[in-house]
This record gives structure tokens, C-alpha cells and sequence, in this order.
């Protein structure tokens, strides 16, 4: 039985945290844990839903969603 199968999920990932501050450091460390490179392209995408409209219908859409209070 390996080590890992053995460790709780915290555990895992405590041990995971601790291998990347002392491989990276804590800055780069973070860093790697907050990259989200994405996916799909989102210029195609964007043109696709919203390449129709014009800027005051998408303000009207936005208004129109924003919670009763938030009008006011």
C-alpha cells in the first residue's frame, strides 16, 4: 500500500503544499496554484453571443438582471 493511499485528502494535500513552497517557494508556490489558463477562445465565443447586439442592449440585458434593490 502506498504512502499517499493511506494519507486523508488534508493530508494529501498539505504535503502537496508543503513539496511546491519548498520546491518553488511560497510566492511561486501560489502563483502555480492560481493559474487557470483557460480554454476555448473566447474572442469566437464573445462574437458568437454578443455579435449581434448593440452596447445599449446589452446595458438593458445587464440592468434587467440586476437584483430589485440595485435599480433603486
Amino acid at each position: 500500500m502506498s504512502r499517499s493511499s493511506s494519507m486523508s485528502l488534508y493530508q494529501i494535500r498539505m504535503e502537496g503544499w508543503k513539496a511546491l513552497t519548498e520546491q518553488l517557494g511560497p510566492a511561486d508556490a501560489m502563483r502555480f496554484m492560481m493559474y487557470d489558463p483557460g480554454h476555448g477562445d473566447y474572442s469566437k465565443e464573445r462574437h458568437q453571443l454578443f455579435g449581434a447586439l448593440t452596447i445599449e442592449e446589452l446595458i438593458e440585458s445587464v440592468e434587467q438582471t440586476k437584483p430589485d434593490a440595485a435599480r433603486e
